[in-house]
């Protein structure tokens, strides 16, 4: 389980409330009905220990492809709640979990993400997920604010 406990702050940020939203998307047996957020994010957090037990070369299984999917889709919902405009991910990936994340709104690509090692994929700790997810979206906004005639804006 995650350090996180369930009065932290982290908890009520949009972008975990979106993630736990996407996460339960995923889920068509209901498997994750009773799940608190920590436990439905858990799967995210990677610490050193758990990523030394993942082999170094390795193919991503489709739990971990659906994490990765719920993580760009999550932060494409908060690119259309800041912008009004429609956010599509898209996520494009080899068998052996190398490739590219890409958000477009309109005509503009605003992110951009080389991946690699997915079946690696995952975070320290859920405030380090946030942080990344903040980092992109900020830079998602700025892309728009540069180009909001190719955004469609």
């Amino acid at each position: 389980m995650t350090d996180v406990v369930a009065d932290d702050p982290i908890l009520e940020t949009d972008f975990i409330k979106e993630m736990s939203r996407q996460m339960r998307a995923l889920d068509t047996y209901g498997t994750y009905a009773g799940y608190s957020i920590e436990k439905l994010l858990d799967p995210f957090v990677l610490t050193k220990e758990k990523k030394a037990d993942i082999p170094i070369v390795g193919d991503p299984d489709e739990e971990t492809l659906a994490r990765v999917k719920c993580f760009y889709n999550a932060i494409a919902v908060l690119i259309e709640k800041e912008c009004r405009q429609l956010a599509v991910p898209l996520i494009h990936l080899t068998h052996e979990g190398f490739g590219r994340a890409l958000i477009t709104v309109g005509y503009l690509v605003v992110i951009d993400k080389t991946l690699r090692d997915v079946h690696r994929f995952g975070f320290p700790t859920l405030s380090k997920m946030k942080d990344e997810a903040d980092k992109l979206l900020s830079i998602a906004i700025e892309r728009i604010g540069k180009h909001p005639d190719v955004a469609g804006m």
